[in-house]
């Protein structure tokens, strides 16, 4: 049995050089692996059949509309190199959403240290391949196939491919970010340096009602969100969680010039342009929860949340007027509110923010995987990473031991 090698199908001809065939196979028939410039290249229906639809950051439509929008473009460093493995039938069998990267912003797993030493000693850090969604810190599925039998031969060949073509290519590295606990445990078992980080989010515990989630914290933090929350209403605001055809293109307007206001005091370019949300909200409504403000009538801030099957994320919150607590309502609270009138069994409120853990928000380890080609560079990130775990390991461990939840001896 032998495995065909994939043809790069960077241009709409399907022209281009041949890439490594994977190690592994998920069938007797020989596949194909295909390196794609641009998601629009693959069905969509044949890549959300992979991709699920558990997470929505990981659909088509998500990924091409930050295409299609010139958020993630060759333009703006994130170039589309797409794997899509394909039967010799021409049938896709798997996909991973990867990037030709010259830079390291909108990843949330920081490597600048790892260039600039590189570099220091005469390296080339850039150009890098990163298996990621751009932008968006949330766990999900990174080797996408379809459930069944099959799948962990395909998520095994999938991984194979995009590390023969990191080495093919010339790369100094691959990064697979935010991926899940099953995907960074095959990527270790590959023999990829792994890496951990911290998320704080918020696990519905049955709760009917946020009164009962209140119920279940210490008196302490109890009364402290009471009164968080009571100051933003009387405050005068006006608070609405918008979904589908609720979301006008109003709202987005007035939700960019927020979004635009925090960005560029956050990390000086903001990453989306205006034309990703109207794209957004055009393909994927029903999974946007869009949480808007206003005082007088007039839009002051918003918090941009997208539905899974069992989890609300929280993705951005931009304001043009500062009121105390109002980020906490607008982007922890409603987001409770939310998940716990739809069922969902968890918030993921996106990234850093040890603050969250008193509002009921929980430590969780997130994951990335690294496959590094030059050997003094990888002794150097493995002895950094090895050192980093722990120090990981001790802070989640200290936080679970401050958690906000009510004791046993702890009074109602």
């Amino acid at each position: 049995m032998t495995m065909a090698a994939g043809r790069e199908t960077g241009d709409a001809s399907g022209a281009g050089e041949d890439i490594p065939a994977p190690d592994g196979e998920p069938d007797e028939a020989a596949v194909e692996a295909h390196v794609l410039s641009s998601i629009a290249q693959v069905d969509e229906a044949d890549w959300d059949r992979c991709a699920g639809r558990d997470n929505p950051f990981v659909r088509h439509a998500f990924l091409w509309a930050l295409e299609e929008s010139g958020s993630s473009t060759a333009e703006t460093g994130w170039h589309p190199r797409h794997i899509v493995l394909k039967s010799a039938a021409g049938a896709v069998l798997g996909a991973v959403p990867m990037y030709l990267k010259n830079h390291s912003y909108g990843e949330y797993v920081f490597d600048h240290g790892w260039a600039d030493a590189f570099e220091r000693a005469g390296g080339r850090y850039y150009p890098k391949l990163q298996v990621s969604v751009p932008f968006t810190p949330v766990t999900g599925p990174r080797l996408l196939a379809p459930p069944g039998p099959g799948a962990e031969a395909v998520r095994t060949a999938l991984l194979s491919t995009c590390v023969g073509l990191c080495d093919q290519s010339g790369v100094s590295s691959l990064h697979v970010t935010f991926p899940t606990e099953d995907e960074f445990d095959l990527m270790g078992e590959a023999g990829l340096l792994q890496r951990t980080g911290i998320q704080f989010h918020w696990l519905n515990e049955g709760y009917g009602t946020f009164d009962d989630f209140l119920a279940s914290l210490a008196s302490r933090k109890r009364k402290q969100i009471r009164k968080e929350r009571q100051a933003v209403a009387d405050a005068g605001l006006t608070i609405t969680a918008l979904s589908g055809p609720e979301i006008e293109e109003r709202h987005w307007d007035a939700f960019f010039v927020f979004y635009q206001s925090t960005g560029s005091r956050k990390w000086g370019v903001p990453y989306l342009t205006r034309a990703f949300f109207s794209l957004l909200s055009e393909r994927m409504a029903d999974q946007v929860v869009l949480v808007m403000v206003e005082r007088a009538g007039k839009p002051i801030a918003g918090a941009l949340n997208l539905a899974g099957s069992d989890a609300l994320y929280g993705r951005n919150w931009g304001c043009i007027e500062e009121h105390r607590f109002l980020h906490f309502e607008a982007c922890y609270y409603r987001a409770i509110d939310y998940a716990i009138a739809h069922g969902l069994g968890r918030v993921e409120a996106g990234a850093q923010g040890p603050h969250k853990l008193a509002r009921g928000y929980l430590p969780v380890p997130t994951y990335s995987a690294h496959w590094v080609a030059n050997e003094s560079l990888r002794d150097a990130v493995a002895n950094y990473l090895d050192h980093e775990t722990r120090e990981i390991d001790r802070e989640i461990a200290v936080l679970e031991r401050h958690g906000p939840f009510r004791q046993s001896d702890d009074a109602a």
